[in-house]
């Protein structure tokens, strides 16, 4: 083959470098900015390790591209400012859960159903991030890690605000997740004001029912989601809370329905009202003479925000909720 000319090599030496500098540019600003490309960066961004359910994981510092696989970490991520590219659904018309503010939401790729999420959905979004916890999906690990660095948690529900932390610091927003739990602190102590004092709330027993669909009637106890809360406002518990089997729930037929009398009574309902028992229940001799009932202190809540929401976007609902009911003559 025939070498170049030299001036002909003089040009060309002066393109490549040309093209080597501006090599340099675009991978010192892929370490600095975000991927408008909607594809993860191939610069190499700054990366921590984190202590998870499965390991240690090495995750981003500032993760672009994140995907959520529960309805808790969706809520810990908008509670942060973060909106995923992908989530799974709930079991609701919506997709996901109604409490969620719609603009937050919107434009959120839907990769499948919460304990069956199609891989190949999820791959296709590029993701440089996943969020879920072992119960859900610890025996998907492999193949979610395998696309992109996955943190989980142990569990969901009863350690939310745990969870909510390891969430923040995936997604590297711990500054704004301290200012979530100070306003969440204040919340509770507004709400414990209203209802007249610690010594007031403490008097008040609050019992909460949930109806499910294809279940037993569950009488909540104090290691789940919303006993969280309830233990936060310190209102009073029925007995029966004491029972729950692993501190979750004391089920219960609609023939024992009267182990949930307290003075205000919350309930919500998972599936079909008649599928739940939620319709013979309500409509028996037994819960009409439950203290709360007959004193116009039995509250009908809407499930996807008591019970599966999960965080403080939600709880933050809920205690608006609570210092309405609890306060109402």
């Amino acid at each position: 083959m025939k070498r170049a000319p030299h001036r002909h090599r003089r040009h060309l030496h002066r393109a490549v470098a040309g093209a080597l500098a501006l090599t340099g540019v675009l991978a010192l600003t892929a370490c600095g900015s975000a991927d408008t490309s909607g594809k993860p960066s191939t610069g190499a961004a700054a990366t921590h390790t984190m202590k998870t359910a499965m390991g240690d994981v090495r995750v981003p510092d500032h993760p672009r591209r994140v995907v959520v696989l529960d309805t808790a970490e969706l809520d810990s991520a908008i509670t942060l400012g973060v909106k995923p590219v992908g989530s799974t659904h709930a079991d609701v018309k919506s997709g996901f859960l109604d409490y969620l503010p719609k603009d937050e939401v919107a434009g959120i790729k839907d990769v499948g159903a919460m304990l069956q999420p199609n891989m190949e959905a999820i791959a296709a979004l590029k993701p440089d991030l996943i969020l879920t916890s072992k119960i859900r999906h610890g025996d998907k690990y492999s193949q979610l890690s395998a696309i992109a660095p996955t943190v989980m948690t142990e569990n969901t529900g009863y350690p939310w605000k745990a969870n909510f932390q390891v969430h923040a610091d995936a997604l590297g927003r711990k500054a704004e997740a301290k200012k979530t739990v100070a306003a969440y602190t204040a919340h509770i102590r507004r709400v414990v004001a209203a209802l007249g004092g610690p010594a007031k709330a403490a008097a008040t027993k609050v019992s909460m029912v949930r109806f499910v669909e294809g279940a037993d009637i569950r009488i909540y106890g104090r290691k789940n989601y919303i006993g969280t809360i309830l233990a936060d406002l310190g209102v009073g518990r029925p007995a029966i809370t004491d029972k729950a089997k692993d501190g979750f729930s004391y089920d219960v037929s609609p023939e024992r329905i009267d182990l949930a009398d307290a003075d205000v009574l919350f309930h919500s309902t998972y599936g079909d009202p008649a599928k739940a028992k939620e319709t013979q229940t309500l409509r028996g001799a037994l819960w009409k003479n439950l203290t709360a009932v007959k004193n116009g202190k039995s509250f009908g809540v809407d499930d996807q925000l008591w019970i599966q929401g999960i965080g403080y976007t939600a709880a933050d609902k809920i205690l608006d909720e609570l210092q309405r009911d609890l306060t109402q003559r």
